[in-house]
């Protein structure tokens, strides 16, 4: 391998413009298809294979007019006036109006399923007690349709439905819909408050990415010393997010892409693009400064070793990723898959233009004051540096460092007792958002359970019978008898006759534990409402695709890790040719992903620092971010696992025994590892103060899970156990010895070759 990766280095070193040109060839490339093709994502989450989706893919065939999605508006008097003047039902009429013409919009004048006859009678036929508290807005007799009017007049919601699902709707009319219902503010004084659904995606570069990636320029110029030097892995790495997720933006015509799956690709591409291309320009300029090499050559080894180390560090994050993809969840498998070729990408610029970048530098790429300067601080301090007095003292106090890094990251990970998963949303935005507004305004007129309803089809158990609007009406009432439900509404009947659709209010919030039991509780075969009706029911809408989600990741998620240590587990035991650090790596990164999901519960969860991290409401963590999180973090962890034991086993095959390995490799790499380390979570910490709460937390967890892996486990509690193991850290039985192939990770071979080549040569 590493005698492989010296000839790409030296042939790209020799011929930089080939690999330069090649590469903004295929930038350009992918420029041109966002050019022609756009870019289109959405927040969509669709689960295959559950319950909830079951029951939307009956509802687009049976009753295709009731399957869309739904969207809302609040109008709120600023005043505690009533909403139902003259003046403002009129400016209210005349917006949803328009809102009805629109394309994609559902006009109830036009469409009927039989909903308004079903409910026309069911009101006539209920007592006083069973209406509800709220009403319909009425305007010369007739009630507007879809808007709905709080008991005390001074908040109106209109609801509407979609042709299509919400997530299929271009912006351009969700915001025509906004733009038509805010000319009620001028003409009449009402707040205008659009719901979540209708509010575009926020897919900006923020002012905390931006101080991420001047903080990693800035660590960057104090590992490397040189401008130029600390230039190149801030343009690879962004050259790399560029086409990594450019090329996934140029294909979301074709490709159903959430949000989520750009953030993520950047936030990964930045991290390790710069910490791959970090750790070759430092060996290259250690081998300069050490060996006292010339640039080609030392660019040339660099590729050869440390090349070999970001190779197979960058295949350990690949498999981790694409192990998403065995889930077969679609818009996980697409995020999976964006992230895995942004860090693909990464590994082939950090392997071919990052040395065609270091041919056009020349010998520029270490000035001679810069190498006088090492000189001198090398003989200064060869044993009294910072990493030295460190790793001496770790093997030192190795016991007592062991047991405290286990107990503080063991209290860190109590809070993962007590962790609720679910998709945040308006009910955990910021207090100044209109999506949070009109959540609260909804719950104010309406009650908290108006913001998640759900959608209930009712099938008839003997296909040839049909619901009668008796039948409707006992199914509704039974239905309102059952714990924690406020309304039930019937929405239509197919063509058959044989199926019908209701809308059931809970009385708690999307994100409540009882509004989970209460799906439970409908989806169960015995509920006494299918067997006195003859009808099965089945349930969808937030909180039960909520529920799916989270049941199915949780079903797949011991698979999921089960693929990626065994994978990962080779590739290091093929890269360090032994048994025990392997096993070790794995568990510290166990340890590893406890605390960092303990303390991502107790901040987003128990809302912990919600002030210092810019959110104001603490809610349930993001359903399927353990098997994101878990896959990234194992995938980065390996990182600096192999560069820090790469080094290590380096100087343990060039014949250094007991802990000497372990130091020199530590005093060799730790500072590369630091610096990655740091760069990583300022790359990281960036994306926590966007105002997307996913990106928040799965920004945060990154953050704090790349802090404790790299500088609790990796550089800490490694070296303690590795110093418990001595020598037999590198033990392997000799039978498996035989059959292993040598990758020459450390570049043994190489040196080998060259030292022969320069034997014939004199």
């Amino acid at each position: 391998m590493s005698t492989f990766l010296y000839k790409i280095g030296n042939t790209a070193y020799r011929k930089p413009w080939h690999f330069i040109t090649g590469w903004l060839i295929i930038l350009a490339i992918v420029v041109s298809l966002i050019g022609v093709n756009g870019i289109h994502v959405s927040s969509e989450m669709k689960i295959e294979g559950t319950e909830s989706q079951r029951i939307l893919d009956q509802l687009s065939q049976e009753l295709p007019l009731a399957s869309g999605g739904q969207g809302s508006i609040v109008f709120k008097t600023s005043n505690d006036t009533r909403m139902d003047t003259p003046e403002r039902m009129s400016a209210i009429s005349k917006a949803i109006n328009e809102v009805y013409l629109l394309e994609g919009v559902l006009n109830p004048a036009d469409f009927d399923t039989g909903a308004s006859e079903l409910t026309l009678l069911m009101m006539q036929n209920a007592s006083a007690d069973q209406l509800p508290p709220y009403g319909y807005m009425i305007m010369d007799g007739f009630p507007l349709p879809g808007v709905l009017l709080s008991s005390d007049g001074t908040i109106a919601l209109f609801q509407f439905q979609f042709t299509k699902d919400v997530n299929s709707i271009p912006q351009e009319i969700k915001d025509s819909i906004i733009e038509a219902t805010k000319v009620v503010e001028n003409e009449a004084g009402i707040t205008v408050l659009p719901s979540e659904s209708l509010l575009p995606l926020q897919l900006g570069i923020g002012s905390g990415e931006i101080i991420g990636v001047i903080v990693a320029a800035m660590v960057l110029l104090m590992t490397l010393g040189s401008m130029v030097a600390a230039g190149l892995p801030l343009l690879t790495a962004l050259l790399g997010v560029g086409i990594g997720v450019g090329g996934a933006f140029s294909l979301s015509s074709f490709i159903e892409m959430s949000s989520v799956s750009a953030m993520l690709g950047l936030m990964i591409g930045l991290a390790v693009g710069i910490d791959y291309s970090l750790f070759i320009v430092n060996r290259q300029r250690r081998l300069i400064f050490d060996q006292k090499l010339g640039s080609q050559e030392a660019a040339s080894r660099a590729i050869g070793t440390a090349g070999s180390a970001v190779f197979f560090a960058g295949l350990t994050v690949i498999i981790a990723l694409c192990g998403m993809l065995v889930i077969e969840i679609s818009f996980l498998s697409t995020m999976a898959l964006v992230a895995a070729a942004t860090v693909l990408i990464s590994v082939l610029l950090a392997l071919t233009l990052l040395p065609a970048m270091l041919g056009l530098l020349g010998e520029r790429i270490c000035s001679q004051k810069a190498r006088q300067k090492n000189t001198d601080k090398a003989a200064n301090s060869a044993h009294n540096g910072f990493s030295d007095r460190w790793i001496r003292g770790v093997i030192k106090f190795r016991w007592p460092v062991i047991i405290c890094i286990i107990i503080v990251l063991g209290v860190a990970s109590i809070p993962i007792l007590k962790m609720d998963m679910g998709i945040p949303g308006a009910a955990t935005a910021n207090l100044d958002t209109a999506a949070r507004q009109s959540y609260d305004a909804i719950t104010e007129g309406f009650g908290e359970g108006f913001n998640g309803p759900f959608v209930l089809v009712a099938e008839q158990e003997n296909s040839a019978s049909k619901f009668t609007p008796e039948l409707i009406m006992n199914i509704v009432q039974e239905l309102k008898n059952q714990d924690n439900v406020d309304q039930v509404s019937p929405l239509g009947i197919n063509e058959n006759g044989n199926l019908a659709i209701f809308s059931l209010i809970p009385e708690t919030g999307p994100s409540d534990i009882e509004t989970k039991e209460l799906v439970t509780q409908l989806r169960d075969p015995d509920l006494s409402i299918l067997q006195s009706n003859g009808i099965k029911l089945g349930v969808t809408g937030f909180t039960a695709v909520n529920i799916d989600m989270s049941a199915k990741l949780a079903d797949v998620f011991p698979i999921y890790i089960g693929i990626i240590v065994i994978f990962s587990l080779i590739i290091l035991l093929l890269v360090f040719r032994s048994v025990v650090i392997p096993i070790k790596a794995t568990i510290g990164f166990l340890l590893s992903i406890l605390a960092t999901f303990g303390l991502t519960t107790a901040v987003f969860q128990w809302g912990w620092l919600n002030s210092v991290l810019g959110f104001d409401t603490s809610g349930p963590l993001l359903s399927f971010m353990p098997i994101i999180i878990t896959g990234i973090l194992y995938g980065l962890a390996m990182d600096y696992q192999v560069f820090l034991v790469s080094s290590m086993r380096e100087s343990y095959v060039h014949g250094h025994r007991g802990k000497e390995p372990i130091i020199q490799g530590y005093n060799q790499a730790s500072r590369v590892v630091l610096a990655a380390a740091v760069i990583m979570v300022s790359v990281f910490a960036g994306f926590i103060f966007t105002d997307d709460i996913i990106i928040k937390q799965i920004g945060f967890a990154l953050t704090i899970g790349i802090f404790i892996d790299a500088f609790i486990v990796r550089m800490t509690l490694v070296p303690a156990v590795m110093a418990v193991f001595d020598s037999k850290a590198w033990w392997i039985p000799k039978w498996l010895d035989r059959i292993l192939p040598n990758l020459d990770v450390e570049g043994d071979k190489l040196i080998t070759k060259l030292k022969e080549k320069e034997g014939k040569k004199s």
